[in-house]
């Protein structure tokens, strides 16, 4: 039987450059708009007594940490050095999603046990609405410069700006109840999904799910298991 092989090639240097450069700014641009809905939504989350407001001001905090250790791992400009300090970079992305967890299932059972009842509030809609619009593009556009680096750290804190997506439709959900029916259980309720969510995705972090580099030596046999088209490899999304 004839076996068909596929080369996958790995980026030029110059295109590597480039691609490093888009994530930085995609970066700063992550970081700038999550250090203004942490301080909207916290300030929001105090004042409405709201657990998973506080939670997701508490993550954009996480994500800010996440996006500062992404740019300085970026910020070297040698490929060998970025790709050195890839595994601390999700080690400190993992821990900061287990802290957000954390703290945030805590203060929900607390609410969950009486000893708090969110009230409504409208900032709190307008941040979460935005943010609904907002971070899966960010996201998108990071994940995809990520995966054609090969850079793990990159589609992780992708992930975790994807996150933001979904914790602002579980949070809208949440406040919309409450300032419609007075459900205030959904608040506490919203904010342990929240955790979950992060927890799971704190795990793919520090076990290093995120995407494989390729390789130009990469010759995956079509229709082989150990390789994938794209020069993935079991466990790797980074096609997905």
């Amino acid at each position: 039987m004839l076996l068909m092989t596929a080369i996958s090639l790995a980026p030029s240097p110059a295109r590597r450059d480039l691609l490093a450069r888009r994530v930085r700014l995609l970066v700063a641009a992550t970081i700038t708009y999550n250090v203004i809905e942490a301080i909207v939504a916290i300030t929001a989350g105090t004042v409405a007594s709201s657990t998973a407001l506080i939670g997701f001001g508490l993550d954009s905090v996480v994500e800010v940490s996440s996006a500062a250790a992404v740019a300085w791992q970026f910020s070297a400009r040698e490929h060998a050095v970025r790709e050195a300090r890839e595994r601390t970079t999700l080690r400190i992305i993992a821990l900061s999603f287990f802290a957000l967890a954390a703290y945030v299932a805590v203060d929900a059972v607390r609410a969950l046990t009486g000893t708090g009842e969110a009230e409504r509030s409208v900032p709190g809609i307008v941040i979460a609405t935005l943010s609904l619009a907002v971070m899966p593009f960010l996201s998108a556009a990071q994940r995809r410069a990520g995966r054609e680096l090969g850079s793990a750290s990159a589609v992780a804190d992708s992930k975790q700006t994807l996150l933001c997506t979904y914790l602002s439709a579980v949070l809208l959900a949440g406040l919309v109840l409450n300032a419609t029916l007075g459900w205030s259980w959904a608040d506490p309720v919203a904010a342990l999904v929240i955790a979950a969510i992060a927890v799971k995705e704190g795990r793919d972090a520090w076990q290093g799910k995120g995407c494989c580099a390729p390789t130009a030596a990469s010759l995956p046999v079509i229709g082989a298991e150990a390789d994938d088209a794209c020069g993935c490899r079991p466990g790797c999304d980074c096609c997905d």
